[in-house]
């Protein structure tokens, strides 16, 4: 192995505490959704990583389809892993999460016992790892008991295979059944993983509230909108960006639609000597309930850029209306 990790980067990291568990996590953690792929450049992804565990990000966020091809984001982080970060796993956490659809037939998806207990099996063999440190339902399944979905998130921890887990993209509703369950159980719910940022505020509408009370960590993903939220899109679609790609979920239609907006809120950021990204990100930030804004990237500068964000002054009163107006237009 001939990558040795910066040997003050727990100096440089900044962390939270989940909920009212006794896990830290950074205030900023690498997500692997996009641009970890099969279809990526694996020297581009270790740049990526190396940097990130430098600067003191610990948290590395992955799901079985993660790909394009599923299950391929998994299969290079275990390449990752072997080359430079095995030797420090007892210092990483690293998250996957099971819901939607890995292989054909009825057991293949959703929030079934035998699906989530296979792809949980699956997603360790593919990062060739004994036991991820935090398991997620990914999204809620209509068609499975609530108690069926939780019992298999209890017995993941039960048998070793995961240390925590939590949920994703569940509503208040739902979260406040789910930890009541879990509660019950004894493995209680760590962390909801929600979309959240400037443009998109649902969870603001009771989930934050049914977090706080039951004490439960957030981490937002999508804190830029898929990169929305940058300076990237400002005046045109760059050729090489998210949403130039045939497979990506950012559409040149939404960011069309948003202009407007993410030009107001660019000259907000401008007033207050930072990018648009670092904006979004010290709003999303701003909440205490929130434990970690977790990012994608696709290069070292912008996992730098986005690290800028944090240590500022808080949002004041006024920009957080001019943000609010920027986002009424």
């Amino acid at each position: 192995m001939n990558y040795l990790p910066s040997s003050n980067r727990y100096e440089i990291g900044r962390y939270r505490r989940t909920g009212r568990s006794g896990l830290h996590l950074p205030e900023i953690s690498l997500g692997l959704w996009h641009n970890f792929g099969g279809v990526d450049v694996l020297e581009t992804q270790r740049a990526m990583v190396r940097f990130a565990f430098d600067q003191g990000i610990t948290h590395f966020d992955l799901a079985n389809n993660y790909g394009p091809p599923p299950g391929s984001a998994e299969e290079n982080f275990k390449q990752l892993l072997d080359s430079d970060l095995r030797p420090f796993r007892d210092e990483l956490v690293i998250s996957t999460k099971a819901g939607y659809r890995m292989w054909p037939g009825p057991y293949g998806e959703w929030g079934s016992r035998k699906y989530l207990i296979s792809s949980c099996d699956q997603s360790l063999t593919r990062m060739g790892l004994d036991y991820v440190d935090i398991f997620y339902s990914h999204r809620p399944d209509p068609n499975t008991p609530l108690e069926e979905t939780m019992g298999a998130l209890d017995q993941l921890v039960r048998s070793g295979k995961a240390l925590y887990v939590g949920i994703s993209s569940y509503s208040a509703e739902q979260t406040k059944e789910a930890a009541a369950i879990l509660k019950a159980l004894g493995t209680p719910c760590l962390i909801h993983q929600p979309v959240y940022n400037i443009l998109n505020r649902w969870i603001e509408d009771g989930l934050t509230d049914v977090l706080e009370q039951e004490g439960i960590g957030c981490i937002p993903f999508c804190p830029l909108a898929q990169g929305l939220l940058t300076n990237r899109y400002l005046e045109r679609i760059p050729e090489d960006s998210r949403a130039a790609k045939s497979h990506g979920f950012l559409q040149a239609s939404e960011v069309e639609r948003q202009q407007v907006r993410i030009q107001a809120l660019a000259a907000v950021a401008a007033g207050r000597g930072v990018s648009l990204a670092q904006l979004a990100l010290q709003w999303v930030l701003r909440k205490p309930v929130i434990t970690s804004a977790l990012i994608g990237a696709s290069s070292v500068k912008q996992i730098e850029e986005n690290l800028a964000a944090l240590g500022g002054e808080a949002l004041t009163s006024d920009e957080l209306a001019a943000i609010d107006a920027a986002c009424a237009l």
